[in-house]
């Protein structure tokens, strides 16, 4: 019988959408840009493995592009079964208040439906904004989807201003993901790709009781940890 069969009929998946929200400002030129492409493209054979081993949720990817402006980088929310990741290039600022309002505009139920999971929204940044961060969050926060998503953040090297990712993840006990070379990014981006998404598309029935803190109403596992002797080359 067929995993995603019951007595009485299919089990009824769940959409879960998951947003990636890269940084591609000029900051991020050369092997910063090619680790966080080389680190999604990666991950996804592990992100659809997670995804086919929960018959409960339909994982949906997609990614929004922020610089000088933000735009929608993987428009169309995508099966993660048939997803592809087209690589990021670099110029200019970053409009991270703009990439939080692009993402609110489809965080609304009538884009997410009545039956979906809390979405996963998945920033990635090595910088500070240079427009209205707190007006692009407040727009996000608005919709009732931008306030159930589990909020998760990396910080690309020793420049990301992780007060703005804090206020992004917006809990006190959960903060932003360090990926200081491109070793940790490549942990961290499949960490979030295949522990986290498991967690947040999970039934509650099926999740662990333990002391991981709640995100977006979600228990967050620990993050791995690197090497005690890892350098910071970033």
């Amino acid at each position: 019988m067929s995993s995603k069969l019951r007595p009485g009929g299919a089990i009824g998946r769940r959409p879960l959408h998951f947003i990636w929200i890269a940084d591609c400002s000029g900051s991020m030129d050369g092997d910063k840009i090619r680790s966080l492409n080389h680190a999604i493209r990666e991950a996804i054979p592990h992100m659809r493995d997670t995804a086919e081993e929960n018959p409960f949720a339909e994982v949906k990817v997609r990614a929004i592009k922020f610089s000088t402006d933000a735009t929608w980088h993987i428009a169309t929310p995508t099966p993660v079964e048939s997803f592809q990741w087209v690589d990021l290039d670099v110029e200019g600022l970053t409009s991270l208040g703009k990439a939080l309002e692009l993402a609110a505009e489809v965080l609304d139920v009538g884009n997410m439906g009545a039956r979906a999971l809390p979405p996963v929204l998945v920033l990635i940044s090595d910088g500070q904004p240079t427009d209205n961060f707190k007006g692009g969050l407040d727009t996000l926060m608005k919709q009732p989807w931008g306030k159930k998503a589990v909020r998760i953040a990396i910080a690309i090297g020793a420049d990301a201003d992780r007060d703005v990712l804090q206020e992004f993840i917006g809990h006190s006990e959960y903060h932003p993901l360090e990926a200081n070379n491109p070793e940790a990014l490549v942990r961290m981006i499949r960490f979030v790709s295949t522990s986290v998404l498991k967690s947040a598309s999970s039934p509650p029935s099926h999740r662990v009781d333990d002391d991981s803190p709640v995100v977006g109403n979600v228990p967050i596992p620990k993050p791995p940890e690197g090497d005690i002797d890892e350098e910071d080359v970033w």
